[in-house]
């Protein structure tokens, strides 16, 4: 039953402040349990699973730093969007892994998707390159973060020296936003030279 003292949004901070100071393979149900002082089976009233827990955060974890200012033109909405979303996912550990796998997985509301979407409102792609676009960047943002939290772990526990390549000359935060630009760039062309074309033709 509903144990009347516990909310799902306690569940789910809880789990949040777990993931942060310990990291995913630490978040288990039953470490949770604990940390709420409540049986495991009382978890699953709220979260029939883990991953349903997991899908929860993910979603937690990317709307949390939405930008709140508007700027003109799509272009620069997107890159706005696109730097939050990464501000987001930097904020707790193993995130990017958790979004991904939620992504692949079809769980969750994907609200990072559904917000980088938002942002190509303006822009004149038709429906179908819009959901392709949002993808592309959302792609790309998951994996430079997961590349960037793996090596703050690594560093973490000495077990890596010097930088890897794909860093190596420039900060994670300029390479980021090179690849974002570059995306952008890309996008402007493609409605250059195929102004009402639709994709694959």
């Amino acid at each position: 039953m509903q144990n009347p003292k516990l909310s799902k949004d306690e569940v789910a901070r809880a789990a949040l402040r777990i993931l942060d100071e310990m990291g995913l393979p630490d978040l288990t149900m039953r470490r949770l349990a604990a940390d709420l002082n409540v049986r495991p089976s009382a978890l699953y009233w709220y979260f029939p699973n883990k991953q349903t827990l997991l899908a929860d955060l993910a979603d937690r974890i990317v709307t949390q730093g939405r930008p709140a200012e508007l700027v003109t033109g799509w272009d620069e909405q997107l890159r706005l969007v696109a730097l939050a979303l990464r501000d987001s996912l930097l904020a707790y550990r193993d995130s990017a892994e958790i979004v991904s796998s939620s992504l692949a997985l079809g769980l969750g509301e994907n609200p990072a998707h559904s917000t980088l979407r938002d942002a190509l409102d303006s822009s004149p792609f038709d429906a179908e390159m819009t959901q392709r676009a949002a993808a592309t960047m959302l792609h790309f943002i998951l994996g430079h973060v997961s590349l960037e939290q793996q090596r703050i772990q690594y560093d973490s526990l000495g077990a890596l020296s010097g930088e890897p390549v794909m860093l190596r000359m420039e900060s994670c935060a300029g390479a980021f936003r090179f690849g974002v630009d570059t995306i952008i760039s890309g996008l402007k062309q493609h409605s250059l030279a195929h102004p009402t074309a639709t994709p694959g033709e």
